[in-house]
């Protein structure tokens, strides 16, 4: 998959109730989490616009808003680096091994870095 192409993306803001449905539907794991992205599989349609569309987030406001508090985060910090990384998620980056996820992680970095946001990962160390 391409990891670097323009694109459009629905973004739906979700409840815990919601979230945890499709948590455990589409990832046989129980509970409500931050994000989940569901990508599109590419296959063109009849009068679709100009940008391939990328896929859909769902993104759960509770689970942000406790996570933001808990790491010290601004709660739009931790929503700018929630949305890019569900959004990496949908263009084929993904965090199963050591090294995908380094890889994932500095692309997340660089994107918050353009946005004027620090490191979302320093509140691990």
């Amino acid at each position: 998959m391409d990891k670097e192409r323009a694109g459009e993306l629905t973004v739906r803001i979700v409840g815990e109730t919601e979230s945890a449905t499709l948590n455990e539907r589409f990832r046989n794991v129980i509970g409500a989490t931050n994000v989940l992205a569901f990508p599109y599989d590419n296959t063109p349609c009849e009068g679709a616009i100009d940008l391939e569309l990328i896929g859909d987030l769902v993104i759960c406001a509770p689970v942000l808003e406790r996570e933001a508090a808990a790491q010290g985060k601004t709660l739009l910090a931790h929503w700018a680096h929630i949305l890019i990384h569900g959004t990496l998620h949908l263009v084929g980056y993904d965090h199963e091994n050591v090294e995908d996820a380094q890889v994932m992680e500095e692309r997340e970095k660089e994107l918050l870095g353009l946005l004027g946001f620090d490191d979302p990962y320093e509140f691990r160390e």
